[in-house]
């Protein structure tokens, strides 16, 4: 079977700053990988490179078997960002005119037909929103916000769908309905890639991490990554900088 995505031997930098360095990991179709790691570790950079929203220094990216710079099937690829709630909040849209942004790729903006609003009725009902289907964006909680997004990505058949850091400011109720509506998406074949801080919740509920700070130290199943030291290795730089700062510093 193809991966969903090949990354191989990728470097990226900021302003001559390097993030990533060397990373080559393959995403298998239908896993569950969780991408840990301290803050400024990459994360954020490698899942966007993984989409082909940004481009690799060096290295090759592949999104199912087609290098991800001229990978056109975007229907394929939900992407939740790290500030998507934040941004959209104010956006003067429905929860359903979310959802049916989902589909414009399939049949444009004007021609949806009767198939296309089943789509949307069915994502709607997937992630459990139908009843605020008709509410705007900017009435909504953080975690009805995120389910939005991913119904969005449900209506666009998506087979690859990425979060980054999508549980901020959501409650503990709404954060276990989350982790089980990814579960559910998971069993039916749709490849998750999670980017997240909380590691408990992490190893929890993906089958495979990636734990990184700019070079890649662990991607295995999360049971042999709770045998290793993989974190303690990535988050070690982390300490000793703290070790270093004065004290009452920020």
């Amino acid at each position: 079977m193809t991966s969903a995505i090949s990354v191989d031997d990728v470097h990226f930098a900021y302003d001559d700053e390097p993030v990533l360095r060397g990373v080559s990991l393959s995403v298998e179709q239908g896993a569950f990988l969780g991408v840990l790691g301290p803050n400024g570790s990459g994360k954020t950079t490698l899942v966007r490179i993984m989409l082909g929203l940004e481009r690799p220094d060096a290295g090759r990216v592949e999104l199912f078997g087609q290098p991800a710079e001229t990978f056109t099937d975007g229907t394929r690829l939900g992407y939740v960002s790290q500030h998507s709630t934040d941004a959209d909040a104010t956006m003067p849209v429905t929860v359903r005119e979310v959802v049916t942004m989902g589909r414009y790729a399939h049949a444009g903006i004007d021609r949806l037909n009767d198939a296309d609003h089943a789509a949307v009725d069915d994502a709607l009902e997937r992630v459990d929103i139908t009843d605020i289907a008709g509410r705007r964006l900017s009435t909504l909680s953080g975690g009805q916000r995120q389910r939005a997004y991913i119904a969005r990505a449900l209506a666009s058949e998506a087979d690859l769908l990425a979060l980054d850091e999508p549980t901020v400011g959501i409650d503990a109720d709404s954060l276990a309905r989350f982790y089980d509506l990814l579960g559910e998406l998971n069993d039916e074949g749709i490849t998750i890639v999670l980017v997240e801080h909380d590691i408990g919740v992490v190893t929890e509920h993906a089958s495979t991490i990636a734990c990184l700070d700019g070079e890649l130290y662990a991607h295995c199943e999360t049971s042999a990554f709770l045998e290793s030291d993989a974190l303690e290795r990535a988050f070690s730089s982390v300490r000793v900088a703290n070790a270093h700062r004065p004290v009452g510093g920020d």
